[in-house]
């Protein structure tokens, strides 16, 4: 079994974005990740690929209960740890969120337990679902014309796709600007105004795109779905009401464990676009940010410190006194306070008003015969990683905009 490759090197510039797995094509996303694991690990598959109709069903708890105990020593290479990550992530969300809020377990089996543990080890990651599964190993070429599907998915039908999928396309639009972060850093260090141009209107261009991507939510993704079925199965086990305990996982610890849920905090591109562009944010959502690298690929987190100890190209905006190149720079800022904005806006609707009209729907229905299945509420003013989300969100949008070069 193959772990992740040293990132410990001491820092090169211009960065080589191959060397923190990072792709030209692709950014942070997994290239062309695997959709099979070997014959040996056929089990897993067969209840990945099963999922939504086992949950619903109510029987994904006994499947995994009769599921042999296999031993990830069989898997070569980042793909098939990768994979076998994204399944088992997968299988073990559903298993603890199969009941809802109200029926989850105190321990995760064994045979589920102990190769997760393993798998994450290996790849340096948390054994919980975090957006290196949901998202950056999660997709596949549905066919030969460009359209993606998910590899493995949970109940939420198209509007759990089509969140998969948008974010993916949102990861994607940020790919000029991941390279130009090289390009920005070398400029700075070499006092080269133009070069440096040259890369923070990449940068600009691409925060504006990934704005534009995010957009494309409000098509693809029913906001009753996403807040009533799709959330609950995001939710992880750290600063969560419904599991307050923490979860056991069997044959790994005698103690529960807490790890926190997916969150777009987990994404790199913005915290490496924060580290280069020097925004400091207020100490309680930095502390929060900086927990959820722990989520990230270990080479990625990698690639944030090296942008982090590098020399910011504000230093070279301000002392240059260059108007034209501060307006390049003060373009990149604005970008990220107006992408932070909408996904405010994003999460007002899709969170704060599908809660409101959820309990509204609930208690009609209540009024009117036996009462329903619960919605979720433990996480209402919350996100999936565990911050409180609407004060956090704005904070951080507040801190970028307070980023900005005043003439």
């Amino acid at each position: 079994m193959e772990g992740s490759a040293d990132t410990e090197e001491p820092p090169l510039l211009p960065l080589a974005l191959s060397r923190f797995h990072i792709s030209e094509e692709f950014g942070f996303l997994l290239p062309d990740p695997l959709t099979e694991l070997p014959a040996p690990y056929r089990p897993w598959m067969d209840i990945a690929h099963e999922l939504p109709q086992l949950i619903t069903s109510h029987q994904l708890r006994s499947r995994v209960h009769q599921m042999p105990q296999l031993s990830p020593q069989q898997l070569r290479g980042r793909e098939e740890l990768h994979l076998a990550h994204l399944v088992l992530s997968f299988i073990t969300m559903g298993y603890v969120w199969q009941e809802g809020e109200e029926g989850t377990v105190q321990v995760l089996p064994r045979n589920l337990a102990v190769p997760f543990w393993e798998v994450s080890q290996a790849l340096g990651l948390p054994p919980i679902l975090s957006h290196a599964d949901f998202v950056l190993a999660n997709w596949r070429r549905k066919d030969p014309s460009g359209n993606l599907d998910t590899i493995v998915t949970l109940p939420g039908g198209e509007s759990l796709r089509g969140f998969i999928l948008v974010t993916l396309l949102v990861e994607k639009a940020a790919v000029p600007g991941i390279k130009a972060i090289p390009q920005a850093l070398g400029a700075t260090l070499q006092g080269d105004e133009e070069s440096l141009h040259r890369a923070l209107e990449e940068l600009a261009g691409a925060i504006e795109a990934m704005r534009e991507a995010l957009r494309r939510m409000h098509d693809y993704v029913e906001p009753e779905v996403f807040y009533s079925v799709i959330r609950i199965f995001l939710s992880g086990w750290k600063d969560n009401p419904a599991m307050a305990h923490g979860l056991v996982y069997e044959g790994v610890s005698a103690e529960a464990l807490a790890f926190s849920g997916g969150s777009a905090a987990q994404s790199t591109v913005l915290h490496a676009f924060d580290e280069l562009l020097g925004i400091c944010h207020r100490q309680d959502c930095a502390a929060f940010l900086l927990r959820m690298r722990e989520y990230m690929p270990p080479a990625h987190r990698a690639f944030v410190e090296q942008v982090r100890g590098a020399l910011s190209p504000r230093h070279l905006v301000l002392s240059s006194g260059n108007v034209r190149l501060r307006a390049a720079f003060n373009r990149c800022v604005s970008a990220l306070a107006e992408l932070r904005s909408y996904h405010i806006t994003i999460v007002t609707k899709y969170i704060a008003v599908a809660a409101s009209k959820a309990k509204a729907r609930q208690a009609e229905l209540n009024g009117a015969g036996p009462a329903v299945g619960k919605v979720p509420s433990a996480l209402e003013d919350k996100g999936t990683g565990g911050s409180h989300i609407f004060s956090f969100l704005k904070s951080i949008r507040d801190t970028t905009r307070e980023g900005m070069i005043r003439a």
